[in-house]
């Protein structure tokens, strides 16, 4: 497993710099592997909603971080205080890869990312005002954690070409779920869902609980049904009530990805 060494970089006002929304105090060295991280100024949907989105340039083979990147990884965590009138605030992740590195397998992106991000405003047909400190993880042959603190411009008054590519990479919602099979084990609950007629080189399953740590599920084909089985481990060791209607699953492959809101329990 590779350890993260401990760099952390706090970026202050943006410097003059061409496509750099992030500057580094002037005795900090410029994170590994980073060449730009930036709030894009985005656009108003008709619907009134802000889009923007973080986007970040990375030194050639370095990675960042799906949302649920695996048994190793750090993904963004967005610090929206300084903001001015938001509320909800919805992160529409991109269809992720599968990331080879040091022994370790784990879900994201390498060489750029362009995260949409959808924030309804708290006062309708009033500006939005962006700020977020963001916290995210790079790898390439060392991983290193990062902080920046960005403002986005104020919003274009057309769609960004860049947003628009990364929306049209989300998975697709599947209006059906899955078979599940949800059993107590030691330290925790193990989760095995069956898929028919899938071939996806990748499967992710989520919870929204940040107390409930979940390993990358092992696969497995029985004729024409993939089988991924994963642990969900809380902070008390032990077995717990976990509701298969709140595991989210993921099915990645190279040209698109499903997405699938809970499974349905099968029982002995």
């Amino acid at each position: 497993m590779k350890w993260f060494a401990f760099l952390l970089v706090s970026a202050l006002p943006a410097i003059a710099q061409e496509g750099l929304n992030i500057s580094v105090p002037a005795d900090s060295e410029q994170p590994p592997g980073l060449v730009s991280a930036e709030l894009l100024p985005g656009w108003v949907t008709p619907e009134g909603r802000r889009m923007t989105a973080f986007a970040l340039r990375l030194e050639p083979g370095w990675k960042t971080y799906w949302r649920s990147p695996g048994d190793a990884g750090v993904p963004p965590h967005f610090d929206w205080q300084g903001s001015q009138n938001i509320g909800a605030v919805k992160l529409l992740w991109p269809r992720p890869e599968a990331i080879e590195s040091g022994g370790e397998r784990t879900l994201g992106y390498h060489d750029t990312l362009i995260l949409p991000i959808e924030i309804a405003p708290r006062t309708a047909d009033a500006p939005t005002d962006l700020k977020a400190v963001v916290d995210f993880g790079l790898c390439d042959d060392i991983c290193v954690p990062v902080q920046v603190s960005l403002t986005a411009p104020p919003p274009q008054d057309l769609p960004d070409p860049r947003i628009e590519a990364a929306l049209a990479q989300l998975p697709d919602l599947s209006a059906d779920k899955p078979d599940c099979r949800v059993e107590e084990i030691k330290d925790g609950m193990r989760v095995t869902a069956e898929f028919d007629n899938r071939d996806a080189p990748e499967v992710a399953m989520e919870l929204d609980d940040d107390q409930v740590w979940v390993s990358q599920p092992e696969l497995a084909h029985h004729g024409e049904t993939l089988r991924a089985t994963a642990e969900f481990i809380d902070e008390t060791g032990k077995p717990f009530a976990l509701d298969a209607a709140r595991v989210r699953l993921t099915l990645i492959g190279p040209d698109k990805a499903i997405e699938f809101e809970g499974c349905n329990p099968v029982l002995d």
